[in-house]
Parts: C-alpha cells; structure tokens; sequence
C-alpha cells in the first residue's frame, strides 16, 4: 500500500472546520468547542509526510468538506488525484490511478482513527484517552491516544490557534509521522448533498462491502 494511499485509508475524510475560539484556557476546551459549535466545513489542506529519521518523504494538498453525522468528502488534487467519500453508512476510497474502489461499512473503518475522534460522539470520544499538553510554537496541543492498539496510528496531536483547529500530528507503528495543515476553513456553510454520495465509475474494479 502506498504511503498516500494508507494515510487516506485512516484519515477517511475527516472533515474540519475553524471556530471562534478565542479565551479559552485549553486544548481540551478548544477541542470539546470544535466538537459542539461546528456541524458542518469546508476548506483546503496540505499534507507532509515524514520518515522515522523526520525525512520529509511525500506532499500532497486537496479539499475537504464534511456534514455530521458521518458524510464527508476529502479530495487530494495534487500531485495525485484521489477521493474519499463518506455517506452515512459507507465510506468509499477511490483511487484514480489505480482506477480501483475500496468500500467499507462506516462502523467498521472508523475505528480509533482521526475520522472517529472529530465526529464527536461518545462513542468515539471513549476510544481516545485525551490529554492537554501545552503551549508550544504558538498553538496550543491536544493529545490523542487510542485505546484500540491495533489502529493506524498510536498518537494524534491537534494544535488550535485563536481561531480554531490549526494542525494535525499522526504518528504511526513504524514512527512515520504525518502533518496536516488546514486553511481557508469555513465553519457551517451551506453544501450540497451531492457531496456525500459516490457511484463507482464504469470500468473500476470495487473490493469491499458493497452489493
């Protein structure tokens, strides 16, 4: 699997969005605010990727937009063309290179994943053990640990700056870490339904749950 490809796999369309946040004391208030204020985003993101010698290895961008509960949309467009949609009850990853569709029940690929932790529920908040760690290069840092050891990643940091969630830190088994960084966020806009609903296209071969 791909380096790309296994960060999308666990990332599954998380969906982010800024919010006033302003005077708050910490990280864990900020996040529980994101968590409450904030139904539905869209905005762009990068993406850098780095070895366990913090080796930069990839760098890809796209967009994102999400609709709680459980619909979201994350598009890499550079350098490659890729898709995640989640529409309520599946979550699909088309790869379009590969031309190849990947299907899964959304329980089941969520998981102790970043996807899991944003979507707010308490279902989700319980399989984190969330702590606040500080002020550091400006932000203020949230700490994420799965308490499922067999996910993608053993810890996921979240730094929110005044206006909201800024940065995302996944660390993985093999020490490679992933840094996501989002800009032109705008927090509950109104998006089309289309967004969240995906056909695979004529000629892809679909491995998964699908019928």
């Amino acid at each position: 699997m791909s380096l790309r490809r296994g960060v999308m796999s666990a990332l599954l369309g998380v969906g982010l969005a800024l919010s006033p946040l302003l005077g708050l004391a910490s990280s864990l208030e900020r996040f529980s605010a994101f968590i409450n204020g904030t139904v539905q985003a869209r905005g762009e993101f990068e993406q850098k990727i780095f070895d366990s010698n913090r080796k930069l290895v990839q760098e890809s961008r796209g967009v994102l937009a999400f609709s709680r509960p459980g619909k979201f949309r994350w598009s890499y467009v550079k350098p490659y063309a890729q898709l995640i949609v989640g529409d309520g009850s599946r979550v699909w990853i088309y790869d379009e290179d590969l031309k190849q569709v990947t299907v899964r029940k959304l329980d089941q690929a969520l998981g102790s994943t970043p996807a899991a932790l944003l979507a707010g529920n308490n279902e989700a908040m319980r399989a984190f053990r969330l702590s606040d760690k500080g002020g550091k290069d400006g932000l203020e840092w949230l700490e994420a640990l799965p308490r499922d050891k067999e996910g993608n990643f053993e810890r996921i940091r979240m730094g929110f700056g005044p206006s909201g969630l800024q940065v995302m830190e996944l660390v993985d088994g093999f020490g490679q870490t992933t840094v996501l960084r989002f800009k032109a966020l705008e927090r509950n806009p109104e998006l089309d339904p289309a967004l969240f609903r995906f056909s695979p296209p004529k000629g892809a071969d679909v491995i998964g749950d699908f019928p």
